[in-house]
Formats: structure tokens, C-alpha cells, sequence
């Protein structure tokens, strides 16, 4: 498993755990990316699907 100070999430805007949660979710169902973005901003994170 990945932490936070892995080279891979330096520089990312969001934490690992925001990042992972969004990829599993357009992974593991079939959700668009406009889809991944409207359920993260019902958890209050705001990011758009491009960021997706």
C-alpha cells in the first residue's frame, strides 16, 4: 500500500485516499467521470471531471 510521502502523490492537489476513491469508483462501476464528480461533491470534495 501507498502513503502519502510516496514520490507517486507528491504534487497532487488532493490526498491519496481522495485520489484512490475516485479511481475505484470509475473502475469498479460503470460511471462516467461526470458521475465520479458528482459523487465525490456529495462527500465535499469538489473537483471537476476533467480532474478525474
Amino acid at each position: 500500500m501507498r502513503t502519502a510521502k510516496d514520490p507517486l502523490y507528491r504534487r497532487h492537489r488532493f490526498p491519496p485516499e481522495v485520489i484512490s476513491y475516485a479511481v475505484w469508483l470509475y473502475f469498479r462501476f460503470p460511471l462516467s467521470l461526470r458521475m465520479v464528480e458528482e459523487m465525490l461533491a456529495a462527500r465535499g470534495i469538489g473537483v471537476t471531471y476533467e480532474t478525474v
